[in-house]
């Protein structure tokens, strides 16, 4: 019989070992354990109907529909699981550490691999993501309106020593309409909150780890709310940087896209901005005028960030002017302000 594992003892095994997770390919798209291998028992349209016929005709018609469908899959299962394990051991798990995983384990030790199963499943691993996600944690945020360079800022600090997460490249969204720009397409908010757990747990949790300053909500990926609350109690590092610094650095983003994409990200603020800033600044944009268009569209930007600020406690706040977007120079100014934080 194939050992069984805690969550934990499973995630802890997968350094030395191969996850395979024999859920559907949908199930596997919406959200998996980080670093998993797609192993489905049946494609979508197999599980469908496996779980109707088990809703209409019971668990022995659904187990005998089942077996006639992975019948003729086994041989190939097994070859392509030795191509994976290349010796090491394979963890398996389906949704609910049942039938599905159970017997794809019982084949391949039956073949001769080494195997390993995830107790009550991916289910299990979710609810030590989410227990895991509303511990405490010795959160800092830095602040700074739109086109301050937060994220490079963050990244240089983190290969100067200190623990960040990046949460817009988890979510793989700069935060604004235009946030999706350049980038893969974004995690769903589930898988968000596995990839955010993993690089929690590669944190020392005694130590203060620095996040960017963010609504709930990055793109289309909502933050888990224990987590967000925990964001928004936190001390902030507000990067105090004029517009006039920040303009060239959004331009020398952005203008790179094509004009249709940047038309189509201005049209989600069309209310926002109102009907005379809107025509203004896709007038602008026509025109190759670029600067203009992101002043137009930081007047919106910066109202909204402070507005936010604005409901935090004040006595949290620490604000820092800074006069450069250059990374090295913000972070060289910064420095005094984090070391003890």
């Amino acid at each position: 019989m194939p050992d069984k594992l805690s969550p934990l003892d499973f995630l802890s095994a997968s350094s030395e070992g191969v996850i395979l997770d024999v859920r559907s390919p949908g199930e596997y798209e919406r959200a998996h354990i980080p670093g998993a291998i797609s192993f489905p028992m049946f494609n979508n349209e197999e599980r469908a109907a496996v779980g109707t016929c088990y809703k209409k005709e019971g668990k022995d018609k659904a187990v005998e529909l089942g077996l006639s469908i992975v019948g003729p899959k086994l041989a190939s299962w097994v070859k392509s699981a030795k191509k994976l394990s290349r010796g090491k051991p394979l963890l398996i798990h389906c949704w609910r550490g049942g039938m599905r995983s159970g017997s794809m384990a019982w084949l391949l030790e039956t073949a001769g691999l080494s195997v390993k199963l995830l107790i009550g499943g991916y289910k299990a691993y979710r609810h030590l993501v989410l227990k895991n996600l509303a511990n405490p944690l010795p959160l800092h945020v830095l602040g700074g309106k739109t086109g301050s360079g937060k994220t490079e800022i963050l990244l240089e600090m983190k290969k100067r020593g200190f623990q960040v997460i990046d949460l817009e490249g988890i979510a793989h969204h700069r935060g604004s309409a235009f946030g999706h720009l350049g980038l893969a397409p974004q995690p769903s908010s589930e898988h968000f909150e596995n990839l955010l757990f993993q690089e929690l747990s590669q944190l020392n949790h005694q130590q203060t780890i620095w996040v960017e300053d963010e609504s709930r909500h990055i793109g289309k990926v909502f933050m888990n709310l224990e987590f967000y609350n925990q964001l928004r109690d936190a001390p902030v590092l507000f990067l105090d940087i004029d517009a006039q610094y920040r303009l060239p650095y959004l331009v020398d983003v952005y203008a790179q896209y094509p004009k249709e994409l940047l038309a189509e990200a201005i049209e989600k603020i069309k209310k926002r901005l109102g009907g005379q800033h809107y025509q203004k600044a896709m007038a602008c944009l026509e025109i190759g005028e670029f600067e203009e268009v992101a002043a137009i569209t930081l007047q919106y930007y910066d109202k909204a960030y402070l507005h936010g600020l604005e409901q935090r406690d004040p006595e949290k706040i620490k604000r820092l002017e800074v006069h450069s977007l250059d990374t090295q120079k913000q972070v060289d100014a910064i420095l005094p302000h984090i070391m003890n934080a």
